[in-house]
């Protein structure tokens, strides 16, 4: 090897040369000497067709493929994301790098921003874009936008935008990030990689070699990061039994987490273990509603597999099916929420099939506010809080706030403000140890409920900073709901409270029939710790707790069933 000088092949765009360079630097601190040759693939060629118009797999890979195999190169620096699952025979990946945070980009010119819109984004805005999966999972939570195609290499696409040839482009984070692209003239809008679930391996580069040039597989073993190709193996593996190749309409995330950093008091058993969480999001075509799912596992093995074999068979409860076409079957599923304007979770599960119904079981009645210390932050436990706060019109000049939650977040940003801290996970303790970090000396305003659980509170270790105020209460209208209970499939409580409403008029004397359905024909989400343990009060225990407090989680939990 010490005489021997590798060949890295490379296509040409600017991107591509970024990355290669890395790598040929990360060569040369292992000693290893190194040139580049430059490639001009088909997806190189081609700019005038979408993505999903061009036929077949690795167009922008197949021809440093066949170069590899023609001993042209000895080293193929690829964009994970970019390679088909299944390589041709004698190539092997030798090494992965770390991951560049995988998160989609929005790039927004300046005038067609609209920050109380989804994604700060105006109303019916032309976004650019020639990626199946952005587009399908893009007009899932923003049907009003208008799409259409956009080729090129990541400046050549920022300079279309800046050209007002589109009012937003979607790309990838990384590929700005490693480029260094100054983005001051645009509005950016990083996007959730959990919500907008990015494509499988993204944001990590592989090193591709011949299978038997073994010298050189040891000497690459450095570059190697282990963990990165265990989470995207699974990524992978579910977009290879799709049979898919980077035009399928499928996102898929893969995070390994300690086990002790997300469960309270974990036992002896469970210390040191691990957590591998997936998102998913597949639809069928560019045009269709994706479904969306999320699972948890202590092991990789035959995970992929499970998921998929979830995906490809519809929810079937046995009760109420109309066995109609669809992940839903016809089931029916009930929100112990009213119907919201453009209610996500409503629309994403009718579009696969299920019928939806929604109906609050409880009213607010809006407290006025008394007099009270201004704080460092405001700290919001949910929408109603976020509303009957700002509707009251406070002093907020220079605070801070925080929300539990996406969804409690973008009702924030309905009043023209934005968090600064927003939890992510399902376990509000944690959500409130993450925010106590964040918060250090500084006091917090929460503005809550009148039998607030008071969670986030609990986990901030100076009481003395803490201002609660109460905002809101709630009110059981049992009397009003008109539910064809024995009919549900999927029963969704949102709060402790509709739970006690629910079954103060549906109980085992009214209603005997749903009883006996729970736990066999009757599936049952709980929104939080704290509406499963109110089931659990009635003899219920939920099925499915959502990943996080928002109309996602709520999807991945029907779905995932």
């Amino acid at each position: 090897m010490r005489n021997r000088k590798i060949i890295i092949g490379s296509r040409g765009s600017d991107l591509a040369l970024w990355q290669a360079h890395f790598v040929l630097s990360e060569l040369k601190k292992l000693k290893i000497d190194a040139e580049l040759k430059i490639i001009k693939t088909q997806g190189d060629k081609i700019q005038n067709l979408s993505f999903d118009k061009l036929e077949g797999k690795g167009f922008f890979t197949k021809e440093i493929e066949e170069a590899l195999l023609k001993k042209e190169i000895d080293l193929a620096v690829h964009s994970h994301k970019d390679l088909p699952t299944e390589f041709p025979k004698g190539l092997i990946i030798a090494a992965v790098s770390d991951r560049e945070d995988p998160s989609e980009l929005l790039l927004i010119n300046k005038n067609a921003v609209d920050e109380k819109q989804k994604f700060s984004l105006k109303q019916n805005a032309l976004v650019g874009t020639s990626s199946a999966r952005r587009k399908s999972q893009l007009l899932a939570w923003r049907s009003d936008l208008k799409i259409e195609d956009l080729r090129g290499n990541v400046p050549t696409r920022i300079q279309k935008l800046r050209d007002k040839k589109y009012d937003a482009i979607l790309i990838a984070n990384a590929g700005v990030s490693r480029l260094e692209i100054d983005l001051s003239e645009f509005h950016c809008e990083k996007l959730d990689v959990k919500e907008f679930i990015a494509a499988p391996a993204q944001g990590v580069l592989a090193l591709q070699i011949r299978e038997s040039d073994k010298e050189l597989f040891e000497k690459l073993q450095p570059l190697n990061h282990k963990e990165v190709a265990e989470t995207i193996g699974v990524e992978r593996k579910i977009l290879n039994l799709f049979d898919g190749g980077c035009q399928l309409p499928l996102g898929v995330y893969c995070e390994k987490e300690e086990n002790d950093r997300f469960t309270p008091n974990p036992s002896p058993s469970e210390r040191g273990t691990h957590i591998y969480k997936v998102w998913v999001a597949k639809a069928e075509n560019t045009n269709s509603f994706p479904k969306y799912f999320y699972f948890e596992s202590r092991k990789t093995e035959g995970l992929a597999e499970k998921i998929v074999s979830k995906i490809k068979t519809p929810l079937s409860l046995g009760r109420g099916a109309g066995g109609e076409v669809g992940a839903g079957g016809g089931l029916s599923v009930f929100i112990s929420r009213d119907e919201k304007r453009n209610d996500f979770f409503k629309r994403c599960l009718q579009a696969n099939g299920f019928k939806v119904f929604c109906q609050s079981l409880i009213e607010i009645k809006q407290i006025p506010i008394r007099k009270y210390k201004k704080c460092d932050w405001v700290f919001f436990s949910s929408k109603n809080a976020v509303k009957h706060f700002f509707e009251q019109k406070p002093d907020v000049e220079g605070v801070k706030f925080g929300a539990v939650g996406k969804t409690t977040a973008e009702e924030i940003r309905k009043f023209g403000k934005r968090a600064e801290f927003i939890g992510s996970s399902d376990d509000t303790r944690m959500t409130g140890k993450k925010f106590s970090a964040l918060l250090g000396n500084k006091t917090v305003l929460f503005p809550q409920a009148k039998e607030s659980m008071k969670t986030i509170q609990f986990q901030l270790p100076r009481k003395e900073n803490v201002v609660n105020l109460i905002v809101y209460e709630t009110i059981k209208t049992v009397e009003s709901s008109k539910l064809k209970v024995e009919s549900l499939d999927v029963l969704v409580f949102t709060s402790p409270s509709n739970v006690d409403a629910f079954f103060e008029k549906y109980n085992r004397t009214n209603v005997p029939s749903l009883w006996e359905g729970f736990g066999v024909d009757s599936k049952v989400v709980a929104m939080g710790d704290a509406t499963a343990n109110a089931l659990k009060k009635h003899g219920v225990k939920a099925n499915k707790q959502p990943a996080s407090f928002d109309d996602l989680g709520l999807v991945q939990a029907v779905m995932s069933l």
